[in-house]
């Protein structure tokens, strides 16, 4: 048998024995009772999304009969989720761009299919033009902004559409945000053209601004302050360290002060203000604003191909194509 052969028989059997029942104790087969509802696509997306192992994934769908939420849950509280990943399946390719005029600022996101045009000339010509363009749009209509005539002649629209003729790759404007108006200090940051961040102050000043947006693109917070915490997010949190300790024997009131410190530790993580200032690691975001004679506001953090699922090639015929080339 051809060496090429045995690598595709190779990897056809592993992606078939990672999904086959496991048998039970005395030799009896599992059922498929839940295989219907935990397909390989659903493993597939909480391996992605926990970092998990594959499975760990899939005993865990299989537990809890598909429910992808409960299921991270259980991983979670059984230690098995080895990253964050709150931006889902990031696949599409683009850039970010911002623009700013007086006290108003905003970030558009185009996309397109390849990295390679994401760097073309034209490409990034066409969306300098949009950002722009979205200054004069009010609100975050894309259909708004698309329908504006930036050089007087055309619509984006229709330069959008004569782009995608010459470039041959479908291109998009997905999203644009705005941020600012009077009395408002914005600062914007654009971090390889793959992350933009405007933060929106009351006083201060648009260098302060900036920095703290740099800040936000290192450490993607979620929220702005103490007081953007939903209620429900915060005891939803709760309800799960609660979990982590109550069997741990200890008396009722010292469980409660664990658990109110770890909360207290969940939000200095993810609230901007009470984060530790990365530029210079010697003081918080609120810290910073109090000396600055500013305000938080709110921040609009965005990333080039958020929840965007990018098709993805058959594992098995991958092997078979790299090996045919050989």
């Amino acid at each position: 048998m051809k060496f090429s052969s045995v690598i595709v028989l190779l990897a056809v059997a592993y992606a078939a024995s990672a999904f086959s029942p496991a048998p039970h104790a005395h030799g009896r087969v599992a059922t498929h009772l839940h295989m219907a509802e935990v397909t390989v696509s659903l493993i597939k997306e909480l391996r992605e999304t926990t970092g998990a192992g594959m499975m760990d994934c899939k005993k865990a769908l299989l537990e809890t009969d598909g429910d992808m939420e409960t299921a991270m849950d259980n991983l979670r509280k059984a230690g098995l989720v080895k990253a964050d990943k709150k931006a889902g399946r990031v696949a599409a390719e683009g850039k970010i761009v911002s623009a700013s005029s007086g006290d108003k600022a905003v970030l558009v996101e185009c996309n397109c299919e390849t990295d390679f045009v994401a760097k073309d000339d034209s490409f990034l010509a066409f969306t300098n033009k949009v950002a722009d363009a979205a200054l004069g749009v009010d609100g975050d209509s894309i259909e708004a902004l698309m329908s504006q005539k930036a050089d007087g002649s055309t619509t984006l629209e229709e330069d959008r559409q004569a782009l995608v003729a010459k470039i041959g790759e479908n291109i998009q404007v997905r999203r644009m945000a705005s941020r600012g108006g009077e009395g408002s200090t914005v600062g914007s940051y654009i971090h390889m053209g793959k992350i933009g961040v405007m933060v929106e102050l009351e006083g201060g000043t648009p260098e302060v601004a900036t920095d703290i947006a740099m800040h936000v693109a290192a450490m993607n917070p979620s929220y702005a302050t103490e007081d953007d915490v939903p209620q429900e997010d915060i005891e939803k949190e709760r309800a799960f360290l609660t979990s982590q300790v109550e069997d741990s024997g200890k008396p009722p009131d010292i469980v409660k002060k664990m658990v109110d410190g770890r909360l207290r530790k969940f939000l200095e993580e993810n609230v901007l203000v009470s984060q530790t200032f990365v530029k210079t690691n010697d003081k918080t975001i609120a810290q910073l604003l109090k000396e600055n004679g500013a305000k938080m506001k709110g921040f609009t953090r965005v990333a080039v191909g958020e929840g965007i699922e990018k098709k993805e090639d058959d594992f098995a015929a991958e092997v078979a194509k790299m090996a045919g080339g050989k």
